[in-house]
Parts: structure tokens; sequence; C-alpha cells
């Protein structure tokens, strides 16, 4: 066990925390916890025009929501700007960098060129060994690193193996631009070096700024973090993640009703596996991660599948942990619903009594506060097409008929009602069903609720015959 690595999570605040960039996060935090070191959060908020206060907060959010802790205070890159320009001048002044003075047309007509011949676009290196003093007015410079341009660059990777570039196919990329603002390139290698990063692990379309920064890395005569790119995840179909497939903001997930414990569960096992276990508890997760179980090909985001976990996590969820569960969405969905955080403490009270009820079928907390509509739902009651289809005439003429043996059960409890209902259906001759159907109907407005002698027990005894009052007059 090390105490000196380091890891970090840099996302750039151009947007919610997706789910790609959550995984990523995960992983970082994971590595740092097994090896009993930190993890680090820098905010990459360089591109100024796309970056957002909204879109930093929704990334604090985010991480806090899935219990991922970072260590320290959170670092801005934009803030070091200054550090940066500093490392560029002494790139410049070990020779390791040079003033590039291309003027906008020389670099389009670059451009043009490789895509006329079918190359990537590669700077040419025109002002490599040139003089300055040859320098056309009024052009500011950027400055380049001089790179390589013989031999390889190469990055041995936890989890794509060795892998190689000829220097060659890496042209001088720009450090600083015209206007003195570093390039993400520059600010990533030196923050990496300033805040002592020791492991970068993050998705390989990053793999090739490995091989650049690699190369400012070398320049600077400083150590390089170890290097871990992971997959990235596709959609169930195979192809590149979108939101048809999921690749919606941690938020949204919230809100769509699934439990922090589960969503981290399910992306802990996106490229990475432990033999066969699909169910890991945070302490499980921490013990056995290793950068060596990653695969190599994308993960598979499968909804079905994180909907299945979700709702084994809500069955082993405690009944008030649920409930501050559905209240913690509350902003986000009750509005539709008629509810709003705090809810009612009779209402607290009462949907805790069913929690046992409905968590056995809700894959997730959307589902589990539609299936208590019935708790919540105002009278009088609104019926569903099915149910108004089922309280008949000859239904409603049963429910009146049952009601003064409710009325004078001595205890309401599910145990005594269900006991009523038998008898009374007994003595009429009819099913259980015939009598449970149009009793469900009126008690919930619904043909599908929990089960029904819990609903009534929950419901309570005044409550469950001022419905049937309802319907029987409807």
């Amino acid at each position: 066990m090390s105490s000196a690595v380091v890891t970090r999570f840099a996302p750039s605040p151009t947007g919610y925390l997706h789910i790609g960039g959550a995984r990523t996060a995960l992983f970082n935090w994971l590595y740092a916890r097994r090896m009993g070191g930190r993890m680090l959060l820098r905010i990459e908020d360089t591109d100024r025009e796309r970056s957002t206060q909204g879109a930093i907060d929704a990334i604090l959010d985010g991480m806090s929501w899935l219990g991922l802790d970072w260590d320290g205070d959170v670092v801005f890159q934009y803030a070091r700007a200054g550090r940066h320009r500093e490392v560029a001048e002494s790139l410049l002044a070990s020779g390791n960098a040079y003033r590039c003075y291309a003027t906008p047309e020389e670099l389009t007509q670059m451009r043009e060129r490789a895509r006329a011949e079918g190359k990537p676009l590669r700077y040419d290196g025109r002002w490599r060994d040139r003089d300055p003093s040859e320098a056309p007015a009024g052009i500011k410079p950027v400055i380049r690193l001089r790179a390589p341009s013989e031999g390889e660059t190469v990055v041995d990777d936890a989890v794509q193996g060795r892998v190689t570039w000829q220097n060659r196919d890496l042209d001088d990329l720009v450090l600083l631009r015209s206007d003195g603002n570093p390039t993400y390139m520059l600010a990533v290698v030196v923050d990496d070096h300033d805040m002592g990063v020791t492991q970068v692990i993050r998705g390989d379309d990053h793999l090739t700024n490995a091989a650049r920064q690699g190369q400012i890395f070398a320049a600077l005569g400083w150590d390089m973090p170890a290097m871990a790119h992971i997959p990235l995840i596709h959609g169930a179909d195979g192809a590149k993640l979108s939101k048809r497939h999921g690749a919606l903001g941690v938020d949204a997930y919230r809100d769509l009703g699934y439990l922090p414990a589960a969503l981290r569960n399910y992306l802990v096992r996106l490229g990475w596996s432990h033999g066969d276990q699909e169910v890991f508890s945070t302490e499980e997760m921490v013990a056995a991660f290793d950068l060596k179980a990653i695969g190599r090909s994308p993960a598979r985001f499968d909804f079905a599948k994180l909907e299945n976990l979700n709702g084994l996590y809500i069955r082993g969820s405690t009944d008030a942990a649920l409930v501050e569960a559905i209240e913690s969405i509350l902003p986000a969905v009750g509005a539709a619903r008629g509810l709003s955080a705090p809810l009612p403490a009779g209402l607290r009270t009462a949907l805790t009594a069913a929690m046992p009820g409905l968590k056995e079928r809700a894959k997730t907390l959307i589902e589990l506060l539609d299936s208590a509509y019935y708790l919540y739902a105002p009278r009088p009651l609104a019926l569903d097409d099915k149910a108004r289809a089922l309280l008949t005439e000859e239904a409603r003429g049963r429910l009146a008929g049952i009601r003064p043996l409710l009325e004078a059960l001595p205890e309401w409890s599910a145990a005594s009602t269900e006991a009523a209902v038998r008898q009374f259906a007994d003595a009429s001759g009819l099913k259980l069903g015939q009598m449970a159907q149009p009793l469900r109907a009126a008690l919930t407005g619904r043909t599908t609720s929990p089960p029904l002698f819990d609903v009534m027990a929950v419901l309570g005894r005044d409550e469950s015959l001022a419905r049937l009052d309802e319907a029987a007059k409807a």
C-alpha cells in the first residue's frame, strides 16, 4: 500500500456530468481508495466561451450524489493560466519551444493541402528554425513545442498495453495561443505535475493526447504519470453512446428514480469485472478494484440491467431510506403529482407503512411513487379507464353490501379486512377476485396496486370507507 498514489478527475464544465464522466470519476476514486492514496478534482475551464457555472455546479452535485468525495480543494485550471504561461516561457528559454508566426492564411493552406492529399493536418514546421527577425509585421506569434522529429514516443498503458507513435507523425503542437492563453495540452501537463498526480485514468479518446503530453513532460524533464486509458461506453446496440442509449447527465438518472448506490454498482461493472460477481458493496468495490481487470473493448450500456440492479437495491433499502430518497427527487418530479418536499407528516407515515408492499415490485423510485398514488391521490378519486369499467352497477352494489361488515370490524388490519372480504364473498357465492377487483378500483382508482389488504391497512378505516362511499355514488 502506497500513500503516494494521487489520481485526478478533470472534467470540462461545458455541460452536465455525463455517464462516461461519472464512470471515469468512479474508477479514479476506487483506485485512490484501493491504494490508500488521494483523488483530486480539477475543473478544466480553459474554454471560457463554453464553460459555465451551471455546469460546474452540476458536476459537483453529481459527484456528491454518487458519493464520490475528492481530497482537498477543487482546482480551477483557468485560474492557473499565469503558471502555464511561465512554463511555456521556460520552454522557450531552454530551446524546447519556439515562436511561430504562421498567418491564418498559411495555416488554412496547410489544412487544405493535407485534405487534398488525404493526409492528417500537420503543421509543417516552417518557423521551427527561422529567425524571429524575419517575422511579418502585425502577426502575434503562438508558442509551439519543438517536438522530436525522429524516433518514437511510447506510452506503457495499464489498459491498452504498450502504444507507440512515430515522432514524424506528430507535429509541433501549440503551447500558448497568440492571445497569450495556454492550450489544453500544456495546462494538463503543468497541472498534473504541480498537483503531484501519479496515475491518470481517463477515456481512451485521450490516448493520442498521452503521446503529445508525454513529449511536453519530456521537454520539461518531468516524470510523466502512469497512464490507463479506459474504453468508451457504447449503447446496447454497439453504437457510440448517445442520448437515446442513456448518455444523460447523472442528475437525470437521479430524477428518473435510480439510487446512487445502484448506479455506482452498475457503472463499476461497465468495462471492469471481478469474476462473475455483479453486486458489490462500496467496500467490496474498493477491495477488488484493479486496473488490470479493465477490458479493452467498449462497454455496453444496458438500461434493463440498470433497472434490475436498481430494483435489487430498492428491495434491500430500509423503508425510511426510500421515503427520504423519494423526497429528495420531489423538487424535480413532484409538481406533476401534486407533491412537494417535505411531505406532510401523515403522508410520510402512510408511505413508510406502505413501503414493504410497494418496494417488492418497483425498479425505480418513480415506480415506487406512482404505485403509492393511492396514498396521495386527491378525493374524489379520479378513476382510470380500466378501474371505471370495473365499477359496474353490480360491482357497486357489492361494495355497498360489504361496507357495514368492514365498518363493524373491531380492529382494522390487513388480516381482519381480508377475513371480512372472504366471508362476504363466500356468503354471496362469489370468488375472492370478484370482490377484490372492484374494491381495488374503488380504493386506488386503478386496477393494479400493492396487495389489496395492505392498501386497506395503510389507508385506515375512515379513508377506506370514505372512498367506498364515493365509488358507490359514482
